[in-house]
């Protein structure tokens, strides 16, 4: 028997025997005595989301449902494009008229590789952290070089255990995270924007209509 192959027995035997001694339990013990609701009242809690994603480097607009389209128009012209594809359950409705639309189930890597924007929407989002969580979208938000999220008011909460509970009818769903732009830093710490995703990120936060 081959050397790796004993060793790897070896391995797991060990394991086998550690987990025979070490006594059970079940999830549901574990004691959590960290904050798992919202103390903060809501316009700080929108403040607070906000403040995060400027600490991140994102840039953050607001909008009401009837100007939302207007925004995301604006965003596209500030960067001097005229087309984006859109994550596939993006309403049609939120997007203005006079640039050119494509949904991410009718691109291919190559198109998302080498477009400027992509558009997509939310299921939660966490203040405390500044964290966007969508799902699926995973092309999405790693090939084109800007994205841009659309965050209802109503969709962002405190904490991070209020965002768990949210998602927990998703939990077999593929969710992605995104906090800020795409960035890393090497052992000099220089910081390099772009590695595993794009440069920069555009939120717009819808308000509620009042």
């Amino acid at each position: 028997m081959p050397e790796s192959t004993n060793t790897r027995e070896a391995i797991l035997n060990r394991i086998r025997e550690a987990n025979a001694t070490t006594p059970s339990f079940e999830y549901r013990t574990i004691e959590r005595n960290y904050q798992q609701t919202a103390t903060l009242d809501r316009e700080t809690i929108l403040k607070t989301f906000a403040d995060r994603l400027h600490e991140y480097d994102a840039q953050v607009l607001e909008a009401k449902p009837d100007t939302l389209a207007a925004t995301i128009a604006k965003v596209l012209l500030a960067h001097n494009q005229k087309s984006a594809i859109i994550s596939d359950d993006f309403s049609q409705k939120n997007l203005p008229e006079g640039f050119t639309f494509q949904r991410e189930s009718e691109s291919t890597t190559e198109h998302m590789n080498t477009a400027e924007y992509a558009i997509s929407g939310c299921e939660v989002a966490i203040a405390h952290t500044g964290t966007i969580i969508l799902r699926g979208a995973r092309k999405l938000t790693l090939l084109p070089d800007r994205l841009l999220c659309i965050v209802y008011e109503n969709q962002i909460v405190e904490t991070v255990p209020e965002a768990i509970a949210r998602l927990e009818q998703f939990k077999t769903e593929p969710l992605t995270f995104v906090s800020g732009p795409s960035a890393t830093a090497d052992i000099e710490m220089t910081r390099i924007r772009g590695v595993h995703g794009p440069r920069f990120l555009d939120v717009v936060l819808v308000r509620n209509q009042h």
